[in-house]
Protein backbone atom coordinates (compact mmCIF):
# COMPACT_ATOMS: atom_id res chain seq x y z
CA UNK A 1 0.00 0.00 0.00
CA UNK A 2 1.10 3.57 -0.65
CA UNK A 3 1.31 6.20 2.10
CA UNK A 4 2.54 9.77 2.31
CA UNK A 5 4.38 10.74 5.50
CA UNK A 6 4.94 14.33 6.62
CA UNK A 7 7.40 14.74 9.51
CA UNK A 8 10.45 12.50 9.61
CA UNK A 9 11.65 12.89 13.18
CA UNK A 10 12.29 10.14 15.72
CA UNK A 11 8.94 8.45 15.11
CA UNK A 12 7.95 9.59 11.62
CA UNK A 13 11.18 8.39 10.07
CA UNK A 14 10.96 5.00 11.75
CA UNK A 15 7.32 4.61 10.72
CA UNK A 16 8.44 5.01 7.11
CA UNK A 17 11.26 2.50 7.63
CA UNK A 18 9.00 -0.11 9.23
CA UNK A 19 6.45 0.23 6.42
CA UNK A 20 9.13 -0.03 3.73
CA UNK A 21 10.55 -3.16 5.35
CA UNK A 22 7.02 -4.63 5.25
CA UNK A 23 6.75 -3.99 1.50
CA UNK A 24 4.71 -0.79 1.50
CA UNK A 25 5.59 2.32 -0.52
CA UNK A 26 6.16 5.66 1.22
CA UNK A 27 6.38 9.17 -0.18
CA UNK A 28 8.13 11.31 2.42
CA UNK A 29 8.63 14.99 3.15
CA UNK A 30 10.09 17.08 5.95
CA UNK A 31 11.46 20.61 6.14
CA UNK A 32 14.77 18.96 7.00
CA UNK A 33 16.10 18.03 3.56
CA UNK A 34 18.74 15.73 5.08
CA UNK A 35 16.00 13.62 6.68
CA UNK A 36 14.20 13.35 3.34
CA UNK A 37 17.32 12.32 1.47
CA UNK A 38 18.29 9.85 4.18
CA UNK A 39 14.98 8.02 3.80
CA UNK A 40 15.16 8.28 0.00
CA UNK A 41 18.45 6.39 0.17
CA UNK A 42 16.58 3.64 2.04
CA UNK A 43 14.03 3.17 -0.74
CA UNK A 44 11.38 5.80 -0.01
CA UNK A 45 10.18 8.34 -2.57
CA UNK A 46 11.25 11.90 -1.67
CA UNK A 47 8.92 14.86 -2.08
CA UNK A 48 9.75 18.54 -2.37
CA UNK A 49 6.75 19.79 -0.43
CA UNK A 50 3.15 19.00 0.44
CA UNK A 51 1.79 19.54 -3.07
CA UNK A 52 4.54 17.41 -4.57
CA UNK A 53 3.90 14.69 -2.00
CA UNK A 54 0.18 14.59 -2.80
CA UNK A 55 0.90 14.59 -6.54
CA UNK A 56 3.10 11.51 -6.17
CA UNK A 57 0.35 9.51 -4.46
CA UNK A 58 -2.29 7.51 -6.30
CA UNK A 59 -5.95 8.23 -5.48
CA UNK A 60 -7.50 7.62 -3.08
CA UNK A 61 -4.57 9.03 -1.14
CA UNK A 62 -3.57 8.71 2.50
CA UNK A 63 -1.13 11.07 4.21
CA UNK A 64 0.20 10.48 7.73
CA UNK A 65 1.15 13.68 9.60
CA UNK A 66 3.72 13.08 12.35
CA UNK A 67 4.46 16.54 13.74
CA UNK A 68 4.27 18.29 17.13
CA UNK A 69 0.72 18.94 18.33
CA UNK A 70 -0.70 22.41 17.90
CA UNK A 71 0.51 24.86 15.28
CA UNK A 72 2.69 22.60 13.09
CA UNK A 73 0.03 19.90 12.79
CA UNK A 74 -2.83 22.39 12.42
CA UNK A 75 -1.11 24.25 9.58
CA UNK A 76 -0.17 21.02 7.81
CA UNK A 77 -3.68 19.56 7.98
CA UNK A 78 -5.12 22.79 6.57
CA UNK A 79 -2.56 22.90 3.76
CA UNK A 80 -3.18 19.25 2.85
CA UNK A 81 -6.94 19.83 2.78
CA UNK A 82 -6.41 22.41 0.04
CA UNK A 83 -4.67 19.96 -2.30
CA UNK A 84 -6.37 16.64 -1.49
CA UNK A 85 -9.57 15.24 -3.00
CA UNK A 86 -12.79 13.58 -1.85
CA UNK A 87 -12.08 10.07 -0.65
CA UNK A 88 -8.57 10.91 0.52
CA UNK A 89 -7.52 10.45 4.15
CA UNK A 90 -5.48 12.69 6.44
CA UNK A 91 -4.00 10.79 9.40
CA UNK A 92 -2.71 12.59 12.49
CA UNK A 93 -0.35 10.25 14.33
CA UNK A 94 0.99 12.80 16.82
CA UNK A 95 -0.27 13.67 20.28
CA UNK A 96 -3.06 16.05 19.34
CA UNK A 97 -5.73 17.19 21.81
CA UNK A 98 -8.78 15.06 20.99
CA UNK A 99 -11.18 18.03 20.77
CA UNK A 100 -9.05 19.41 17.93
CA UNK A 101 -9.54 16.08 16.13
CA UNK A 102 -13.31 16.34 16.48
CA UNK A 103 -13.23 19.87 15.03
CA UNK A 104 -10.91 18.96 12.15
CA UNK A 105 -13.01 15.95 11.15
CA UNK A 106 -16.09 18.18 11.00
CA UNK A 107 -14.23 20.78 8.93
CA UNK A 108 -12.97 18.21 6.44
CA UNK A 109 -16.26 16.34 6.07
CA UNK A 110 -17.82 18.83 3.57
CA UNK A 111 -14.76 18.33 1.34
CA UNK A 112 -15.25 14.56 1.42
CA UNK A 113 -11.84 14.11 3.07
CA UNK A 114 -11.59 11.57 5.89
CA UNK A 115 -9.75 12.44 9.09
CA UNK A 116 -8.23 9.64 11.17
CA UNK A 117 -6.48 10.23 14.50
CA UNK A 118 -3.94 7.62 15.59
CA UNK A 119 -2.62 7.67 19.13
CA UNK A 120 0.78 6.07 18.61
CA UNK A 121 2.84 4.49 21.38
CA UNK A 122 6.27 2.98 20.88
CA UNK A 123 8.69 5.90 20.93
CA UNK A 124 12.18 5.42 19.58
CA UNK A 125 11.81 1.62 19.90
CA UNK A 126 8.95 1.43 17.40
CA UNK A 127 11.01 0.39 14.40
CA UNK A 128 12.10 -2.76 16.22
CA UNK A 129 9.13 -3.45 18.51
CA UNK A 130 6.26 -2.00 16.49
CA UNK A 131 3.73 0.63 17.51
CA UNK A 132 0.67 0.20 19.69
CA UNK A 133 -2.04 2.27 18.01
CA UNK A 134 -5.38 3.67 19.16
CA UNK A 135 -7.33 4.75 16.08
CA UNK A 136 -10.30 7.10 15.75
CA UNK A 137 -12.22 7.76 12.54
CA UNK A 138 -14.88 6.49 10.18
CA UNK A 139 -14.93 2.70 9.77
CA UNK A 140 -14.63 3.01 5.99
CA UNK A 141 -11.37 4.93 6.21
CA UNK A 142 -9.89 2.89 9.05
CA UNK A 143 -10.65 -0.42 7.33
CA UNK A 144 -9.04 0.78 4.10
CA UNK A 145 -5.87 1.66 5.99
CA UNK A 146 -5.74 -1.68 7.81
CA UNK A 147 -2.67 -2.97 5.87
CA UNK A 148 -0.72 0.06 7.13
CA UNK A 149 -1.78 -0.41 10.73
CA UNK A 150 -1.13 -4.16 10.61
CA UNK A 151 2.42 -3.57 9.36
CA UNK A 152 3.17 -0.98 12.04
CA UNK A 153 1.67 -2.94 14.94
CA UNK A 154 3.82 -5.16 17.18
CA UNK A 155 1.85 -8.31 16.40
CA UNK A 156 0.90 -11.06 18.85
CA UNK A 157 4.49 -11.70 19.88
CA UNK A 158 5.10 -13.90 22.92
CA UNK A 159 2.46 -12.29 25.16
CA UNK A 160 0.07 -15.00 26.45
CA UNK A 161 -3.40 -14.76 24.95
CA UNK A 162 -6.21 -13.59 27.22
CA UNK A 163 -8.79 -16.36 27.74
CA UNK A 164 -12.24 -15.64 26.36
CA UNK A 165 -11.21 -13.22 23.59
CA UNK A 166 -12.06 -15.58 20.72
CA UNK A 167 -15.16 -13.65 19.61
CA UNK A 168 -13.61 -10.18 19.97
CA UNK A 169 -11.79 -7.96 17.45
CA UNK A 170 -8.63 -9.87 16.49
CA UNK A 171 -6.78 -6.64 15.66
CA UNK A 172 -6.55 -5.76 19.34
CA UNK A 173 -4.30 -8.75 20.03
CA UNK A 174 -2.02 -7.52 17.27
CA UNK A 175 -1.55 -4.19 19.07
CA UNK A 176 -3.99 -1.82 17.38
CA UNK A 177 -7.62 -0.90 17.95
CA UNK A 178 -10.34 1.10 16.20
CA UNK A 179 -11.69 2.97 19.21
CA UNK A 180 -14.58 4.81 17.54
CA UNK A 181 -15.19 8.13 15.75
CA UNK A 182 -12.65 10.89 15.16
CA UNK A 183 -11.09 12.06 18.40
CA UNK A 184 -11.54 8.79 20.27
CA UNK A 185 -8.09 7.47 19.30
CA UNK A 186 -6.26 10.44 20.72
CA UNK A 187 -8.57 10.48 23.76
CA UNK A 188 -7.57 6.89 24.61
CA UNK A 189 -3.89 7.71 23.97
CA UNK A 190 -4.20 10.80 26.18
CA UNK A 191 -5.43 8.73 29.12
CA UNK A 192 -2.73 6.13 28.33
CA UNK A 193 -0.10 8.85 28.76
CA UNK A 194 -1.74 10.10 31.94
CA UNK A 195 -1.48 6.57 33.36
CA UNK A 196 2.13 6.49 32.20
CA UNK A 197 2.80 9.55 34.37
CA UNK A 198 1.44 7.68 37.39
CA UNK A 199 3.42 4.51 36.71
CA UNK A 200 6.63 6.43 36.21
CA UNK A 201 6.03 8.40 39.39
CA UNK A 202 5.47 5.19 41.38
CA UNK A 203 8.80 3.77 40.19
CA UNK A 204 10.54 7.10 40.86
CA UNK A 205 9.23 7.32 44.43
CA UNK A 206 10.01 3.68 45.17
CA UNK A 207 13.60 3.95 44.00
CA UNK A 208 13.97 7.23 45.90
CA UNK A 209 13.01 5.39 49.11
CA UNK A 210 15.50 2.62 48.32
CA UNK A 211 18.25 5.12 47.53
CA UNK A 212 17.77 7.08 50.78
CA UNK A 213 17.99 3.97 52.98
CA UNK A 214 21.70 4.64 53.54
CA UNK A 215 21.05 8.18 54.81
CA UNK A 216 22.98 9.32 57.89
CA UNK A 217 19.65 10.60 59.21
CA UNK A 218 18.76 6.98 60.01
CA UNK A 219 20.14 4.90 62.90
CA UNK A 220 23.33 3.19 61.76
CA UNK A 221 21.96 -0.33 62.28
CA UNK A 222 18.97 0.47 60.04
CA UNK A 223 20.98 1.73 57.05
CA UNK A 224 21.33 -0.35 53.91
CA UNK A 225 23.47 0.44 50.88
CA UNK A 226 21.31 -1.01 48.12
CA UNK A 227 22.25 -1.62 44.48
CA UNK A 228 19.64 0.21 42.40
CA UNK A 229 20.56 -1.47 39.09
CA UNK A 230 20.41 -4.96 40.56
CA UNK A 231 17.09 -4.31 42.26
CA UNK A 232 15.59 -3.06 38.99
CA UNK A 233 16.97 -6.14 37.26
CA UNK A 234 15.62 -8.65 39.75
CA UNK A 235 12.18 -7.00 39.69
CA UNK A 236 12.12 -7.51 35.93
CA UNK A 237 12.34 -11.27 36.48
CA UNK A 238 8.88 -12.48 37.44
CA UNK A 239 7.90 -9.65 39.81
CA UNK A 240 4.34 -8.34 39.84
CA UNK A 241 5.72 -4.83 39.18
CA UNK A 242 7.61 -5.84 36.02
CA UNK A 243 6.90 -3.75 32.92
CA UNK A 244 8.58 -2.21 29.90
CA UNK A 245 9.09 0.98 31.92
CA UNK A 246 10.97 -1.08 34.51
CA UNK A 247 13.04 -2.61 31.70
CA UNK A 248 14.03 0.90 30.61
CA UNK A 249 14.75 1.88 34.22
CA UNK A 250 17.11 -1.08 34.53
CA UNK A 251 18.94 0.00 31.35
CA UNK A 252 19.40 3.54 32.69
CA UNK A 253 20.58 2.42 36.14
CA UNK A 254 22.99 -0.14 34.72
CA UNK A 255 24.63 2.60 32.65
CA UNK A 256 24.95 4.92 35.66
CA UNK A 257 23.33 4.16 38.99
CA UNK A 258 23.76 7.80 40.07
CA UNK A 259 21.99 9.08 36.92
CA UNK A 260 24.51 11.89 36.87
CA UNK A 261 23.63 12.98 33.31
CA UNK A 262 20.06 13.82 34.37
CA UNK A 263 19.55 16.95 36.48
CA UNK A 264 15.99 15.88 37.36
CA UNK A 265 13.90 18.70 35.88
CA UNK A 266 11.11 16.71 34.20
CA UNK A 267 9.07 18.00 31.28
CA UNK A 268 5.38 17.29 30.87
CA UNK A 269 3.81 16.88 27.46
CA UNK A 270 0.23 17.99 26.95
CA UNK A 271 -1.37 14.59 27.49
CA UNK A 272 -0.88 14.57 31.26
CA UNK A 273 -2.52 17.96 31.64
CA UNK A 274 -5.33 17.03 29.24
CA UNK A 275 -6.02 13.81 31.15
CA UNK A 276 -6.43 15.74 34.40
CA UNK A 277 -8.66 18.26 32.59
CA UNK A 278 -10.83 15.40 31.30
CA UNK A 279 -11.07 13.98 34.82
CA UNK A 280 -12.30 17.36 36.05
CA UNK A 281 -14.86 17.60 33.22
CA UNK A 282 -16.13 14.10 34.00
CA UNK A 283 -15.98 14.56 37.81
CA UNK A 284 -13.65 11.57 38.07
CA UNK A 285 -11.30 11.37 41.05
CA UNK A 286 -7.75 11.05 39.70
CA UNK A 287 -5.47 11.61 42.67
CA UNK A 288 -2.46 9.61 41.44
CA UNK A 289 -2.40 11.06 37.93
CA UNK A 290 -2.88 14.61 39.23
CA UNK A 291 -0.12 14.25 41.81
CA UNK A 292 2.26 12.83 39.19
CA UNK A 293 1.63 15.86 36.98
CA UNK A 294 2.16 18.32 39.84
CA UNK A 295 5.40 16.58 40.81
CA UNK A 296 6.73 17.31 37.32
CA UNK A 297 5.91 20.99 37.81
CA UNK A 298 7.77 21.05 41.13
CA UNK A 299 10.74 19.14 39.70
CA UNK A 300 11.78 22.20 37.73
CA UNK A 301 12.58 24.00 40.98
CA UNK A 302 14.04 21.26 43.20
CA UNK A 303 15.41 17.96 41.93
CA UNK A 304 15.55 14.52 43.61
CA UNK A 305 17.01 11.16 42.65
CA UNK A 306 13.49 10.01 41.80
CA UNK A 307 13.08 12.87 39.36
CA UNK A 308 16.42 12.02 37.75
CA UNK A 309 14.93 8.58 37.23
CA UNK A 310 11.85 10.11 35.59
CA UNK A 311 14.13 12.01 33.21
CA UNK A 312 16.08 8.83 32.51
CA UNK A 313 12.90 6.89 31.69
CA UNK A 314 11.72 9.63 29.32
CA UNK A 315 15.08 9.52 27.55
CA UNK A 316 15.00 5.73 27.28
CA UNK A 317 11.52 5.37 25.75
CA UNK A 318 11.16 8.59 23.81
CA UNK A 319 14.61 10.04 23.27
CA UNK A 320 13.55 13.17 25.18
CA UNK A 321 16.73 15.15 25.82
CA UNK A 322 15.48 18.63 26.72
CA UNK A 323 16.76 18.28 30.28
CA UNK A 324 19.68 15.93 29.72
CA UNK A 325 23.11 17.31 30.62
CA UNK A 326 25.61 17.71 27.82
Amino acid sequence: MQLGIVGLGRMGGNIARRLTLAGHSCVVWDRNEAAVQGLAAEGNTPAGGLEDLVAKLDAPRAVWVMLPAGGPTEATVKALAEVMSPGDVIIDGGNTFYKDDIRRAAELAPKGIHYVDVGTSGGVWGLERGYCMMIGGAKEAVDRLDPIFAALAPGLGDIPRTPGRESRDARVEQGYIHTGPAGSGHFVKMVHNGIEYGLMQAYAEGFEILKKKDSTDLPENERFTLDMADIAEVWRRGSVVSSWLLDLTAIALTKDDQLSDFPGAVADSGEGRWTVMAAIEEAVSAEVLSAALYTRFRSRQDHTFGEKLLSAMRFQFGGHTEFKSK
